[in-house]
């Protein structure tokens, strides 16, 4: 029997809007978070040289792992052998081999909710069991050790996510360090989403492998880098499944991009020009954050990284694909429902991406205020 999989209806969403950008529409696009910025130029450049010059086929930059290793080393203070290190075409891959290297069918897999929509999909798609732990603004919106403690029977893993989307919280590397004790007292695997990595505006961004040497980290070239598109990615394997994660790499994906792979160990020393972007975002943050009262969202997650506002919108609305499809279609600011991140609660609230330019803010922020003070609560659409 195949598995339930939800659409991203995000993507519904989004369809609309270019659709409507094909007949003229200006749209301002808030969905997705994706930066607006591009690669770092000396990347790009590398690329060019590449394309001249290598024939492209089936490869695993070693030096591209040592890289990531020594990133580790730097930034968090950790050390990781290359050898636990597989590349992979960005987070999504990560994400499933360390699902599948990890854990059997009918494993259950604990998750905050709200949490990323391909959490519960992918857990789903490998015939394991999503087990969503409501977070709420008291829980700063992520999963706590004390949650974690409290379920039973324990799960067999959890994913982790800091900074977290639809949210932007971050966990503090305290209540990291608690959640790690609770997994290895409880023998719970932990699969850490690091993408959002380097995305951070209030405090520190610690990796999980800081607290357990055996935590299954993923990240990816496509928010910090600004390189989405490029589709490159990695998972830092413990010794006791790297051979399992090769074997499904190899097996289901073969090698990342190539191009992808030497561009993104030139983007490694790119930082200065990174480090703009997080400027870009930080500005385009202060700004969504200043208008929120004039939209009249008193009640948001701290976006302490990444750039997401989760935003309730429950005194305007219980269906909130309606709600962002109506402001999409008077507006052309695209967003996202919250019903993809939160299949419970989530008819009430929606996720704004700040990712987009500057500019794209302010003129989101002119159209949005004069439209949202115009809307009376409507309520959820009937079958």
């Amino acid at each position: 029997m195949t598995a339930l999989i939800e659409p991203f209806r995000a993507m519904a969403i989004s369809r609309l809007s270019h659709d409507l950008a094909a007949q003229g529409r200006s749209i301002i696009h808030m969905e997705f978070g994706q930066p607006s910025t591009s690669a770092p130029a000396a990347a790009i450049a590398t690329a060019h040289r590449v394309l001249d010059s290598d024939a492209l086929g089936y490869w695993e930059s070693t030096p591209l792992k040592e890289r990531i290793a020594r990133h580790y080393a730097d930034t968090q203070g950790v050390e990781v052998d290359p050898r636990r290190i597989i590349l992979t075409s960005g987070a999504s891959p990560a994400l499933v081999l360390a699902l599948s290297c990890a854990l059997a069918p009918g494993a259950r897999v604990a998750m905050a909710r709200p949490g990323y929509v391909a959490y519960r999909n992918t857990v789903r798609a490998l015939h394991m069991e999503a087990v969503e732990l409501p977070c709420g603004a008291a829980e700063g919106y992520q999963i706590t050790a004390a949650a974690l403690s409290a379920l039973q029977p324990a799960p067999d893993a959890v994913i982790v996510a800091s900074p977290a989307n639809p949210t932007g919280t971050i966990i503090p590397p305290a209540e990291l360090a608690r959640i790690a004790q609770v997994c290895a007292a409880r023998g719970i695997r932990i699969i850490s989403d690091e993408i959002y990595h380097g995305l951070s505006y209030t405090g520190e961004t610690q990796t999980m492998l800081a607290h357990d040497a055996n935590a299954l980290a993923v990240n990816s070239f496509s928010k910090y880098f600004s390189m989405p598109g490029w589709r490159l990615g990695w998972l830092v394997a413990p010794d006791d499944l790297v051979d399992a994660a090769y074997a499904r790499m190899s097996n289901l994906f073969l090698t990342p991009h190539v191009l992808s792979q030497h561009a993104g160990l030139v983007a490694f020393d790119c930082r200065e020009e990174l480090q703009g972007h997080i400027a870009t975002y930080a500005k385009n943050r202060e700004l969504m954050l200043a208008a929120l009262p004039a939209l009249g969202l008193a009640r948001i997650a701290p976006p302490d990284g990444a750039f997401y506002i989760w935003a309730d919108i429950g005194h305007l609305t219980d269906d909130s694909i309606a709600f962002c499809t109506r402001l999409l279609m008077d507006t052309g600011v695209c967003t996202a429902p919250g019903v993809d991140f939160d299949p419970v609660e989530g008819h009430r609230f929606m996720r704004f991406s700040f990712a987009v330019s500057t500019q794209e803010v302010e003129r989101a922020i002119a159209l949005m205020v004069p439209w949202f003070a115009g809307q009376a609560r409507q309520p959820a659409a009937t079958a």
